[in-house]
């Protein structure tokens, strides 16, 4: 029995059975953690989240930004972009059930034991782990409930840049969205920066550094996707980014989270 962790698939489903063949992935035996965007740009979005879905209690998934803009598409009637991969998904027989479990997965999830704690994007150093777990619950009741419509309306935008408890409502709910989804250069005082998508070492003036540059009063390692352009490369053991760009022709990584061993196979 293994607990596996993956990066952003977003659609790659051939590099996803391969990967996991080479790791002989049993879900009878073990679990795979997916740490969000498990669709879009690659070329079937359909059978990844069916197969990802289909695992049940043997997958353990947190949403990414991706995921996020599907569900924006199907419940508040949002535009698909021109490189989007979506349609398949949209207009599948079970595009609705696929969609009913998708919005019922979390923004973060957290292992006690290993005290080990997975978001999509990462933790910010301003949230310890109970901090970050109780807020990504905050938007997963949304996701759930009555707003969630409001939520997919309002959800797309950089403002509020920086966290204030004080916050209500849909600029709360998009805040929070944005440190678990989108984040990558931060401020010591939390102010997000959402334009720059380049590597660690081209932090844009102003304070800026890497989320996991900064300092934590906690030992919680991290395990996250969002930012291919790192190739998985933090500088540090506790930080594992897990998004090796496999839909830009990198790789698609799986990791084994109590022995570390990393295994990728390359993507075309």
């Amino acid at each position: 029995m293994a607990d596996y962790a993956i990066g952003d698939i977003q659609g790659c489903y051939e590099r996803l059975l391969q990967v996991l063949t080479l790791i002989e992935f049993d879900p009878a035996r073990d679990r795979l953690w997916v740490a969000g965007d498990l669709v879009n740009r690659g070329p079937d979005s359909l059978r990844t989240l069916r197969y990802i879905h289909d695992l049940g209690e043997a997958a353990t998934v947190v949403l990414g930004n991706h995921d996020l803009h599907l569900l924006a598409v199907a419940f508040a009637g949002h535009n698909l972009r021109r490189n989007d991969t979506l349609k398949d998904i949209l207009e599948a027989p079970d595009c609705d059930e696929l969609l009913e479990w998708l919005r019922a997965q979390p923004l973060a999830c957290y292992d006690q034991r290993r005290d080990l704690f997975m978001a999509h994007a990462g933790l910010p150093h301003i949230w310890s782990a109970p901090e970050a777990l109780a807020l990504a619950d905050e938007v997963a009741a949304v996701l759930k409930g009555p707003d969630a419509e409001t939520f997919f309306a309002g959800m797309y935008g950089n403002e509020p840049a920086c966290w204030d408890d004080k916050l209500r409502g849909m600029a709360r709910w998009r805040a929070i969205t944005n440190y678990f989804t989108r984040m990558r250069f931060i401020r010591d005082d939390g102010t997000l920066d959402l334009v720059t998508k380049e590597s660690a070492d081209k932090a844009p003036e102003g304070g800026f550094r890497p989320w996991f540059d900064w300092p934590r009063q906690d030992a919680t390692r991290v395990v996250f996707g969002h930012w291919a352009a790192l190739q998985g490369n933090t500088g540090s053991e506790r930080y594992i980014g897990l998004d090796t760009g496999c839909v830009w022709g990198g790789t698609l990584t799986v990791m084994d989270l109590d022995t570390g061993r990393k295994v990728s196979c390359p993507c075309d």
